[in-house]
This record gives structure tokens, C-alpha cells and sequence, in this order.
């Protein structure tokens, strides 16, 4: 996989070794594989940033899964990486899946992709998956999602640990997400963890937001009161055949109505057995097309932005436990915040002149 004596990642060999497995293959539209390309060469990658990039541009799917890794764990070249793949990230189209947990999300995904790949076109899923607390590695893991679109040429799964980050995204799904652009894929899907009303932040990396509703879900219910509507350019309404159906409709048409002019379209689906998967798929479509170019740019600058401030505060952030847990100043000033002397305030100023945060 890598070059002799490195190892790598567990999930950098579930994304390639799966992915571009010699079984047969399902007949495909011939435009539908027409530029993730088929790489049978197993010889090692190359280490230089540059190089990666392009082997990803080109479609090779290992260099794909090496260059997730890469940002996953934050490698040294990460980021002379993404430089070489940035100009390169445009064209797709982003599409988020959220809702709450057991809503059915990954079904949901599994059947948009059979949906995408029926209409000819390729496509890449990053799918957030809860933590393990103890490696922090997916839990979930592309094994189990991959089940049915493996030998797919045209269809690039990964899964991602969320590594406790609120927002339902990890903290390199944005990147990731730039990866599978720059390798020329038609359509991204990020799949969140699922958290709840904190399961916010995929609206800044996403130009249009599928919200998953069910009836009989006490998470469904608060999310139709909490500003989780707020978010959605869509609601799929899953497992519509379920008892209490009804009811569940009427609230979100009521709950969606206070509004009427930022209301997202309500879509009932039940994805198991594709019902109303393709008119969820025609209602992305059609919402891209009202929205129009400028204003999906407004989102995607808007969230680069905001994305930005958060990789900034986070790298601000590690500083400042680094000089807590090093620099023997602040080490003196924690004490005296323990003993009541020093306040957060005059404490997070001598942090920010300590780690070069105060300009």
C-alpha cells in the first residue's frame, strides 16, 4: 500500500483494497465511470504532496484513500497537500444528510447512491461515524457500508471518526470532502454522526442540506422545535410507512409552515425498497437549479469562512493546552487562577501573548 516499511492506516486499506477488488462488476452507463479511473498498479505511492495530488486528480483510488488518511491524521505534508489540490476542487455538487440518531440516514445514503449512479453519474460519500473512545477511529467503518457498492468503479466510500466533535462532522470532513472533488467525482454526500440539535455545522460545507425526520422519534420531535429546521434546504420524511405517519406529516407541516417563504420541501421516503427516493433525488436537483450558481457560491464562500475561524481557533486552542502543560509562566498562573487570584479573562490574555495570539 504505502512505500516499504510503512504501515498504512486501517481505514486508507479498507478504502483501496475494497474499492478496486478484480471481482466482476455490474454493468455500468459508460458515462458513469468515465473519469474515476481503474488503477491495477499496486506499486508504492509516492511521498511527495505534489505527486499524490496528482496521482488523486487522475481518479487512482489508493492515492485518494492515502491523501484522506493523510489529513485524518494530520500528516506533515497534509497541508503542502491540500495547497496542491485546492484549485482543483471545483464542480461537484455537496449535498448533506443529516437528522438525528436512527433515522435511517445511512439507508438513506446507500439509496442516493444507487439513485446517482442509475442516472450515470459518479459519486463520493464521507460518511461520519461515532468515535471509538479508545482509538478514535471510526466505529462503524467502511466494511460495513461498502456491502453493496464495492466492485462499483463509480461509487468511493470512506467513513470517518467524529472523534467527539459537536456539529456531527469531523474535523477533517471539509478537506476529505476537497479530495473527492479534486478527484473529479459528480456528487459529493456527507452523511453527519447524527447529534442532535448540535448537528450544525455540515450546512458550512455543503451547498444543499437533506434534513432525516421519522415518525415516532422523541429526536425528530425536538429537532421540528429546535433551529435544526432552520438548517435544511430539504426534509425527508424516512420510513414513511411506519404507524403514526400521519400525525408526525401534520406537525411538520405545521412547524414548517410558520415560515412559509425559507420552508424546506418535504419529502416522504422509504428507502429500504427506493420508494420516493427519486423524487427526494429531483428535489436536490430542482433546489440547485432555484437556488442558482451565485448563490450556492455565497454558501460556499460563506462556509470556507467560517471554516477557516474554526481551524484557526482549534490550532489556537492546542497552543494554549501546549503552554498549560509546558510553559512553567503559565504554569505559575494557573496556580493563582486555582487559588483565586487570577481570573479566566487575564488568563487568556497571557496565553494569547505567550502562543503569539496577541497582535
Amino acid at each position: 500500500m504505502g512505500s516499504p516499511g510503512t504501515r498504512a492506516s486501517s481505514s486508507e486499506k479498507i478504502g483501496s483494497s475494497i474499492l478496486i477488488s478484480s471481482k466482476s462488476r455490474p454493468r455500468q452507463p459508460r458515462a458513469a465511470a468515465r473519469r474515476i479511473a481503474t488503477v491495477p498498479s499496486m506499486a508504492p505511492l509516492p511521498p511527495q504532496p505534489a505527486a499524490l495530488a496528482e496521482l488523486v486528480c487522475a481518479g487512482d483510488r489508493r492515492a485518494i484513500a492515502r491523501a484522506i488518511s493523510w489529513i485524518e491524521d494530520e500528516h506533515a505534508s497534509a497541508g503542502e497537500l491540500v495547497a496542491a489540490l485546492w484549485p482543483k476542487t471545483a464542480g461537484a455538487l455537496v449535498v448533506g444528510i443529516t437528522g438525528p440518531p436512527g433515522v435511517g440516514k445511512s439507508t438513506l445514503v446507500g439509496a442516493l447512491v444507487r439513485e446517482i449512479r442509475n442516472a450515470g453519474q459518479t459519486v463520493g460519500v464521507v460518511a461520519v461515524d461515532p468515535s471509538s473512545p479508545f482509538t478514535q477511529g471510526a466505529v462503524l467503518g467502511d466494511r460495513v457500508r461498502l456491502v453493496e457498492h464495492d466492485t462499483d468503479d463509480g461509487v468511493f466510500f470512506r467513513s470517518m471518526g467524529s472523534r467527539g466533535r459537536l456539529g456531527g462532522v469531523a474535523e477533517a470532513t471539509a478537506l476529505a470532502s476537497a479530495v473527492l472533488r479534486a478527484a473529479n467525482f459528480d456528487v459529493i454526500l456527507i452523511e453527519t454522526v447524527g447529534a442532535g440539535q448540535s448537528d450544525i455545522r455540515i450546512a458550512d460545507m455543503s451547498d444543499i442540506v437533506v434534513l432525516a425526520l421519522q415518525p415516532g422519534s422523541g429526536d425528530s420531535v425536538q429537532a421540528i422545535k429546535a433551529g435544526v429546521m432552520e438548517i435544511p434546504d430539504i426534509v425527508a420524511l424516512t420510513k414513511c410507512d411506519l404507524p403514526g405517519v400521519d400525525m408526525f406529516r401534520s406537525e411538520l407541516r405545521l412547524a414548517l409552515s410558520i415560515d412559509p417563504d425559507k420552508a424546506p420541501r418535504l419529502v416522504e421516503v422509504s428507502a429500504p425498497n427506493q420508494t420516493g427516493v427519486d423524487e427526494l433525488w429531483t428535489a436536490v436537483l430542482s433546489c440547485r437549479e432555484a437556488l442558482g450558481t451565485a448563490a450556492i457560491e455565497a454558501r460556499r464562500q460563506g462556509g470556507l469562512e467560517r471554516e477557516a475561524v474554526a481551524a484557526a481557533a482549534t490550532r489556537a486552542g492546542a497552543r494554549a493546552q501546549h503552554a498549560m502543560d509546558q510553559n512553567p509562566a503559565i504554569q505559575e498562573a494557573l496556580a493563582q487562577l486555582h487559588a483565586g487570584t487570577l481570573d479566566p479573562l487575564a488568563l487568556a490574555q497571557l496565553l494569547e501573548r505567550h502562543t503569539g495570539g496577541d497582535a
